[in-house]
C-alpha cells in the first residue's frame, strides 16, 4: 500500500455513510499516534480538515454532521448530502513519512417504488400483445430489467430496459412479468399481472371505434351522398323547368287557396276546408 491507494464507497443520499481505513492503517494510526480525516473541496487548490487525533485524543470540526470512532479510526457521516461527494482522505503521521488512504465518497439517490404503464396493447387471433413501461419518479442513474420468478414464462418476460412487448394466448392468465428499478445503492420490484388484459378491454376497444365511426365517418358520407344527390337532379333537370324554377324564386309572392274537401265516410256530408298556401307567379 503506497501513498494515494484508493477505494470507493457508495453513499445513499439521506442516510448514514461510514468511511473506514484498512487493519494496516488503523495499526500505524495507534503506533505513531498521529493521523487526520481531510476531504475535497470545490477548489482544488484547498482541503477541508475534518479530524484530528493526536496521542489517543482527537478534534472532530464537523461535529454534529460527523461522527468518529476511535476503535477503528472510521468516519461516519450521520446524514448524506449530495455536497459530501468528494475525494476523503485519511493520512497517517510517522516522522517525515505520511501513509495516505483515499476515500472517493459516490453519493446516490435510492430508487422510488416504480410504476407499469400500458402503452398500448391489441387482441390478435386470441392472444394479447401489450406493451409496458417501467418508471420509478425518484432515483440517480437507475437502470430497468424485467423477469419472471416462473421458469416457464422467463423468456416472455425477460428483457433489459423500461420496455417490454409481451404476447401471450388470453387464456393463459398465470403470467406475472417482474419489472426491477435498481441503482447502486437500492432496488425496488413491481408486477404486471397478465390478467389485466382481458376479452372486457378488447369489447371497450371495438366500442370506441365504433363510436368513431359513427361520430366521424358516417357524417362525412352522408354529406357526399346528399351532395350527389342534389348534384345530379340539378344536371338532369330540363332547361324550362330550371327557368320556371329560377322565376319561382325571383317572385316570394304567397298565395293562399281555399277549396272544400267533402268526407265520403261521413253521414252528414260535412264540408271541411282546407288552406294551403302555394308559390305563384305574378303577371
Amino acid at each position: 500500500m503506497g501513498r494515494g491507494a484508493r477505494e470507493t464507497v457508495l453513499g445513499t443520499l439521506g442516510k448514514a455513510t461510514i468511511l473506514q481505513i484498512p487493519p494496516e492503517l488503523q495499526d500505524l494510526a495507534l503506533r505513531f499516534r498521529e493521523a487526520v480525516w481531510k476531504r475535497d473541496t470545490e477548489d482544488p487548490q484547498r482541503k477541508l480538515v475534518l479530524l484530528k487525533y493526536s496521542d489517543g485524543n482527537y478534534t472532530n470540526y464537523m461535529e454534529g454532521r460527523t461522527r468518529f470512532h476511535k476503535s477503528n479510526f472510521s468516519l461516519e457521516i450521520l446524514n448524506t448530502s449530495r455536497q459530501e461527494r468528494q475525494l476523503y482522505e485519511f493520512i497517517v503521521s510517522k516522522g517525515p513519512e505520511e501513509k495516505v488512504w483515499q476515500i472517493q465518497l459516490e453519493v446516490y439517490e435510492p430508487v422510488s417504488d416504480p410504476s407499469i404503464q400500458i402503452l398500448g396493447w391489441a387482441l390478435v387471433n386470441d392472444s394479447c400483445t401489450v406493451t409496458l413501461n417501467c418508471t420509478a419518479e425518484r432515483g440517480d442513474n437507475v437502470s430497468y430489467s424485467w423477469g419472471s420468478w416462473d421458469t416457464s414464462t422467463l423468456g416472455l418476460c425477460s428483457h433489459n430496459g423500461s420496455l417490454l412487448y409481451l404476447s401471450y394466448p388470453l387464456q393463459n392468465t398465470s403470467i406475472a412479468c417482474a419489472c426491477t428499478a435498481s441503482n447502486p445503492v437500492s432496488s425496488r420490484v413491481v408486477t404486471f399481472n397478465s390478467s389485466e388484459c382481458s376479452y372486457e378491454q378488447g369489447g371497450n376497444a371495438g366500442q370506441r371505434t365504433e363510436h368513431l365511426v359513427l361520430l366521424v365517418v358516417v357524417p362525412i358520407v352522408a354529406v357526399m351522398i346528399i351532395t350527389g344527390v342534389f348534384t345530379a337532379a340539378h344536371l338532369a333537370m330540363p332547361i324550362g323547368e330550371c327557368q320556371e324554377h329560377s322565376a319561382l324564386a325571383e317572385d316570394s309572392t304567397v298565395h293562399t287557396i281555399y277549396s272544400q274537401v267533402q268526407r265520403v265516410e261521413s253521414p252528414d256530408k260535412e264540408h271541411t276546408t282546407v288552406y294551403a298556401s302555394v308559390m305563384m307567379p305574378t303577371a
